[in-house]
């Protein structure tokens, strides 16, 4: 290993068993998923801290840098990390690109894991909390076409769920496309800026070091710090962060889960649209008694998205669902 990870719990794993481990572990975004242990990254270097699961008490998304995550306002416009709690109320944050690789990570973890808390103890009350709420909007006894209504959906549900690489692809691209489509030309014209004033100083501060300036290092550590900054923050379009590139994955992404529901004609949403969210919002659209149809439920569902914006305060679990699907309405206008 060119890095051997540092361990920060109590148990620790032999150099053999670490080395071991951390190979045949599980790769999400920075971390990884071993048989033995997390592996958790720093702000720079992925994988470079382990935990054994034993010490971990338990491991959440948190969602800064907005009015998003457990505060239950905003949806849109977050910083995504994984926090791991262990000893006596110590706790590792680690940064993510994308909010689905945590959602990813922690519902890989829930497999090899079932038992480990993956909320924090304020959100699995504020949860607790929504469901009850939940279950007292829902009518008592549906009528006959509630019912069908429900059950075809719940149908499905059954058959989306069957392509999870599918639905999960449909929206995570969809998110990325709505992400590029939205970074003002103005913003990248000062990134770019930024990023040759800071290429152009690290240069000079190593040139400077070979010569014995005294102020050298500064110039480099400053130029690389901005590097760094402007590149993690993703504004200046790469080979797989342009609009280009955004447009041909989601239009991948509708053409492979059109060939797959075209056997399905009586699926109830258009393919792109085609994610169990979708189909568990609709259902609790008929269960709340505000639908009769599955057409109905379809439109008051997606006028219910429609009104949900930064303002707006939603519960956690609500506030998942958005930005998981939200997305793919708006790369279609709601079409």
């Amino acid at each position: 290993m060119l890095f051997i990870p540092k361990c920060l719990g109590t148990t620790r794993l032999t150099k053999e068993e670490l080395k071991e481990d951390k190979k045949r572990c599980f790769k999400i975004g920075p971390c990884g998923l071993g048989e033995k242990a997390l592996y958790l990254n720093s702000f720079f270097i992925d994988r470079v801290y382990y935990i054994c699961y034993r010490d971990i008490n338990r491991c959440f998304k948190r969602v800064a840098m907005s009015k998003g995550g457990f505060t239950g306002k905003g949806v849109f416009g977050s910083m995504p990390y994984l926090v791991v709690q262990y000893g006596t109320g110590m706790e590792k944050q680690c940064n993510f690109k994308f909010e689905e690789e945590v959602d990813m990570f922690l519902e890989e973890l829930s497999k090899i894991r079932p038992e480990m808390p993956l909320h924090s103890v304020e959100a699995e009350f504020k949860l607790r909390e929504a469901e009850e709420k939940e279950r007292n909007r829902y009518l008592k006894v549906l009528s006959p076409e509630q019912e069908n209504s429900v059950n075809v959906l719940k149908e499905a549900k059954e058959v989306v769920n069957a392509y999870p690489d599918q639905y999960t692809k449909l929206s995570v691209s969809a998110k990325q496309k709505r992400i590029i489509e939205r970074i003002s030309p103005t913003y990248q014209k000062v990134a770019l800026v930024i990023l040759m004033l800071s290429i152009f100083a690290a240069v000079f501060g190593i040139f400077a070091l070979l010569k014995g300036m005294g102020i050298a290092i500064y110039f480099v550590l400053f130029g690389f710090s901005f590097i760094f900054v402007v590149i993690s923050s993703r504004i200046l379009p790469t080979g797989h962060n342009n609009k280009a590139y955004a447009e041909k994955e989601w239009s991948d992404a509708l053409k492979e889960m059109s060939e797959t529901m075209k056997d399905n004609v009586n699926f109830p949403v258009p393919p792109q649209y085609a994610h169990p969210i979708v189909l568990d919002r609709m259902i609790r659209v008929i269960r709340e008694g505000r639908a009769e149809s599955v057409g109905e439920a379809f439109m008051i569902m997606k006028d219910d998205l429609k009104k949900l914006n930064s303002d707006v305060t939603v519960s956690q679990k609500e506030y998942d669902e958005v930005v998981t699907v939200k997305p793919m309405f708006l790369v279609m206008n709601y079409e």
